[in-house]
């Protein structure tokens, strides 16, 4: 039986006692531009400083990525085989539903669809449940199991599913300025 994510909030009551805002199982988005892939968009901050001790607790998980300052906390179910070269799709409709459902998703991309990207973030990459293989520029790679954790710094990379079993990563983003 597959994981799923489910997300529990704390925050603060009038009173300022400790409280449960939130327990759910959060719903999955998914996008041809990564087929059989789900997104789990679990939580982030605005832009910024992070602030704690209010009453008005709201996540911000859209753009996609954060900017200097912000956070977001995404589960990606990757699909198996997710490696292997898929369908050509028409690239407007691509787009137009990525822009839709999560919008910046696509801008660190790189245009010829080997999934490279660079984004302007420290992630926090945690494997949760199966194998996924994080490629470098120079084409190095490592193979990520269940208990691993890359630090990725704003470096040049891909993530390939090369099994034939889906696998979860739970992906910590933090907005940064490059250098």
């Amino acid at each position: 039986m597959p994981i799923e994510p489910r997300l529990i909030v704390t925050g603060h009551n009038s009173a300022g006692e400790a409280v449960f805002v939130e327990d759910r199982h959060p719903e999955s988005v998914s996008v041809q531009a990564l087929r059989g892939a789900d997104f789990f968009l679990m939580w982030g901050t605005a832009d910024g400083t992070a602030k704690v001790g209010g009453t008005d607790v709201a996540p911000v998980v859209r753009p996609y990525f954060p900017g200097v300052g912000g956070s977001r906390v995404i589960f990606l179910r990757w699909a198996p085989y997710s490696a292997e070269p898929e369908p050509v799709l028409d690239p407007d409709s691509v787009r137009s539903e990525v822009a839709e459902k999560l919008p910046g998703l696509l801008d660190p991309f790189e245009e010829n669809g080997d999934g490279m990207h660079t984004t302007d973030t420290i992630d926090y990459a945690i494997c949760i449940e199966g194998e996924l293989c994080l490629e470098l520029d120079n084409g190095a790679e490592k193979t990520l199991t269940p208990g691993s954790c890359v630090i990725q710094q704003g470096t040049r990379h891909a993530w390939k599913n090369k099994n034939d079993k889906p696998a979860l990563m739970c992906y910590v983003q933090i907005g940064a300025v490059r250098e």
